[in-house]
């Protein structure tokens, strides 16, 4: 699925996931809280935990719609996903 780092930036952005409850790829964002300053601050802090850059085109709700769907993105911008 993701890491665990990955999991441990984004649960502080979502204030309505029970710290217990099951983060799931196709968890919704939005509902749990994640609203457009989050998202910006998110986006910084996965940018530089990751050491990469969201690409223009990566930009768009659908990418923070779910988990599974920022964290894809996330992946297919990392090093090693490109060889």
């Amino acid at each position: 699925m993701w890491d665990d780092q990955f999991e441990e930036i984004l649960r502080p952005f979502l204030p309505f996931l029970p710290p217990r409850e099951e983060l799931t790829p196709d968890t919704g964002l939005r509902d749990l809280g994640l609203d457009s300053l989050g998202m910006v601050q998110l986006l910084g802090t996965l940018e530089e935990a990751y050491g990469l850059r969201f690409r223009d085109n990566a930009l768009t709700m659908d990418t923070f719609r779910t988990a599974g769907a920022l964290w894809g993105t996330v992946r297919s911008m990392l090093p090693s996903a490109a060889s």
